[in-house]
């Protein structure tokens, strides 16, 4: 991991790129834009997953299973124009949601700072860490933030906390 004095927020370019299921990551995202002034783009798909909680955890399951990557209908057309990334996921089977995954998987970082946040129900980052250096080995990882789902709405400080941490507050 890199040190925060390794990414100053100070005249780079910020996209906070992210999936949300239920919302929590969402929220997460939405606090990160506020504090930082980043440009918000949120990851869809093309079929978007079921409604029901459990018909998308054995979606998300079988995905992982077969190393299915969803089709995503967001697309980025001037990520190069970004300096720092801010990726966010829930915790799906111990690792990145397939969105996020099929966005990293089609998408070269390299050269860019990756700060990851995640959501989760107690696993907190698991796997995605170490997945998103095998998918981002030539970016700059930074520190991340992961927060319980429940407590999404509610952490504005966590987040405040962090981003000054890295220097990335606005």
């Amino acid at each position: 991991m890199a040190h925060a004095a390794d990414a100053n927020a100070g005249g780079k370019k910020v996209l906070i790129l992210y999936y949300s299921w239920s919302g929590n990551t969402r929220e997460l995202a939405k606090q990160i834009q506020a504090q930082t002034g980043g440009d918000l783009v949120e990851l869809e798909t093309v079929t978007p997953y079921p409604t029901a909680y459990n018909q998308t955890v054995e979606q998300a399951k079988k995905e992982l299973e077969a190393n299915h990557l969803p089709p995503l209908k967001t697309r980025v057309d001037n990520l190069a124009s970004y300096d720092v990334i801010f990726l966010g996921s829930p915790n799906w089977w111990y690792t990145l949601a397939g969105p996020v995954r099929t966005f990293l998987s089609q998408n070269n970082l390299a050269g860019k700072t990756v700060i990851p946040f995640m959501t989760h129900g107690g696993g907190g980052f698991a796997n995605s860490l170490k997945d998103i250096k095998a998918f981002c080995p030539n970016a700059t990882i930074l520190e991340g933030l992961a927060i319980l789902g429940t407590r999404a709405k509610n952490a504005q400080g966590d987040v405040a906390r962090w981003l000054h941490t890295l220097g990335m507050a606005k």
